[in-house]
């Protein structure tokens, strides 16, 4: 097991880019499994969930072109669905949360799809209704069996549907299973993150027929094939508000290019609430040196609430970057990680760092924050998630002292070589195997 080990206080200076988004590439490159023809994916970022999808594709027969560091090509002109059924599939397949995304472009193709419960964060309960269930209102048949779903139709045909809960993974899923059913699909209460709208504008490009594309109702005109396509993966809006938490917390300047300052949605202005300034520059965010940085506080004074919600509100991946920027800020705020209920269970580790922290319930969490007149105190933990685990890192870097981080196989399953990135700008972070 690989651990950083990290000597904080540093402040750290220069230009980091960041990576193609994870959560969009989960879902685009399983969208290659409904053509035969080649699709070109740009941006990809080198990181452990995506190579473990890639892989996951390799086995069903897709074939798969490295054109460069960041480029693939994908042809899914011989896949062997019989391989859901192996034992070397589902022991693939359990290991990632986004192999479920295979089964919506499977059952769309062929007919048929076979998934083990997916593994994935530890951070609560993560039930996978809303996919099932939309697939059984376009006309499939799923059952649960030895551990396995199992996912048939003869004929998918399009229908109304309103979601339970706005999942992206599965608005997406159905997404992919509609494009090929019957008639005309329209789901309510769709995710409309920008990973789905994404998906929509590639399968628009590849010959699908969806309208609606970035609002909370989608409408999907069944059609028969797809083509091939070239698709960029957008920056990944979580690693731009990790580095904008790592500027505020080491009291550094930097500048993180090209990040789609269009698609991040709230999240520049949840940060400027924490008291970080933000500068716009073409598509690049500039973080200034502060020394200091204060909370804000809502019109009527009282103590402000830093919450996640569905899009347009503030994703939940960022809340425990939110909740570690708190600690030095100068002022109170109440974080409450609404979608997840073992999500803040990391605080434990930050309160061993020297953070004021009153952990209210599993979804509710005080932080006091210090002003930078206590500095934290490195020590040694373990990353139990992967936004945790950079949650972390963060604050270590800002910590006197040296801490070290166990188990950080979880960071590198989301960020792409995070410490030679983070050397560049003066970090003394090391990888011991």
């Amino acid at each position: 097991m690989s651990s950083f080990e990290i000597v904080g206080g540093n402040r750290l200076h220069g230009e980091i880019v960041p990576q193609g988004a994870k959560n969009e590439a989960l879902q685009v490159l399983c969208a290659t499994l409904l053509t035969s023809e080649k699709v070109v994916i740009e941006n990809i970022p080198n990181i452990r969930d995506v190579n473990k999808l890639i892989d996951l594709l390799q086995l069903l027969g897709v074939k798969i072109e490295k054109l460069s560091d960041d480029t693939y090509q994908f042809q899914a002109d011989n896949v062997d669905i019989s391989q859901m059924s192996t034992s070397e599939f589902s022991s693939q397949a359990t290991a990632l949360r986004g192999s479920i995304m295979t089964v919506g472009p499977m059952l769309a193709r062929f007919g048929s799809a076979v998934i083990p419960q997916p593994g994935g964060d530890k951070i609560g309960r993560r039930r996978l209704d809303t996919h099932f269930c939309g697939f059984e209102k376009l006309g499939a048949n799923v059952s649960f069996k030895k551990d396995r779903y199992n996912v048939t139709a003869n004929k998918l045909v399009g229908d109304y549907m309103l979601l339970d809960e706005a999942s992206v993974t599965g608005t997406a899923n159905i997404i992919m299973a509609a494009v090929f059913a019957q008639g005309t699909t329209t789901i309510m209460n769709a995710a409309c993150e920008p990973y789905v709208y994404q998906l929509c504008g590639m399968l628009n490009n590849m010959g699908a027929k969806i309208s609606g594309v970035g609002s909370n109702m989608l409408t999907i005109e069944g059609v028969t094939s797809l083509h091939g396509c070239t698709h960029r993966l957008l920056p990944d809006m979580i690693e731009v508000g990790s580095f904008i938490g790592l500027a505020a917390m080491t009291r550094s300047e930097i500048t993180i290019k090209d990040v789609q300052y269009r698609h991040l949605g709230l999240i520049p202005q949840v940060f400027k609430r924490l008291g970080i300034d933000l500068w716009q520059h073409n598509d690049d965010i500039i973080v200034p040196q502060q020394d200091h940085y204060v909370i804000d506080r809502f019109m009527d004074g009282s103590i402000m609430t830093i919450s996640d919600a569905p899009w347009p509100g503030f994703t939940p991946d960022l809340i425990s970057i939110a909740l570690v920027v708190a600690i030095q800020a100068k002022g109170s705020v109440l974080i409450h990680q609404k979608m997840f209920e073992s999500r803040l269970f990391f605080v434990d580790k930050l309160i061993d760092m020297g953070a004021q922290i009153i952990l209210c319930d599993p979804h509710r969490a005080t932080v006091i924050g210090m002003n930078h007149e206590h500095p934290l105190r490195g020590v040694r933990m373990t990353s139990p998630d992967i936004r945790a685990g950079v949650a972390l890192l963060i604050a270590a870097l800002s910590a006197h002292g040296t801490s070290r981080i166990d188990n950080i196989e979880q960071i590198d399953r989301g960020y792409q070589n995070i410490d030679e990135r983070l050397r560049k700008l003066g970090a003394d972070i090391n990888r011991i195997e």
